[in-house]
C-alpha cells in the first residue's frame, strides 16, 4: 500500500496544472489530454507553473493515491518533452533542486 518504485512508468502532464485539482480533475486530464487510462497503474505527474509543487496520481488496487509535495526552495526539473508528447520518464528526471 502506498508504494512507488523504479518499476513504475511515470508520465508527465505537458502543461501547468492547477494544484487545486484532486482525483476527478486529474483523472479528467489523464483521459482527455494525455490520452491514457488513469487506472492503468502508471504514475501521472503534474507540476504547477513555477515548478514548486508536484502531484502524482497513481492507481493501486482498491483506489487512487495522490502524492503532493511543495518545495520550500528550488524547483522541480522538467524533462526534455516536446509539446504534446507523452512519454514514460524516470522519477530521477524530476529531482533537480
Amino acid at each position: 500500500m502506498f508504494s512507488l518504485g523504479s518499476w513504475h512508468r511515470f508520465y508527465l502532464y505537458d502543461g501547468h496544472c492547477d494544484m487545486r485539482k484532486s482525483f476527478d480533475g486529474l483523472c479528467g486530464l489523464v483521459v482527455s489530454v494525455m490520452q491514457r487510462q488513469p487506472t492503468s497503474g502508471e504514475v501521472f505527474v503534474f507540476l504547477n507553473r513555477s515548478r514548486t509543487h508536484i502531484k502524482l496520481l497513481h492507481w493501486e488496487r482498491g483506489g487512487f493515491v495522490l502524492y503532493y509535495k511543495r518545495l520550500e526552495q528550488g524547483t522541480f526539473g522538467r524533462s526534455a518533452l516536446k509539446k504534446g508528447e507523452v512519454l514514460p520518464i524516470s522519477w530521477t528526471a524530476f529531482i533537480q533542486y
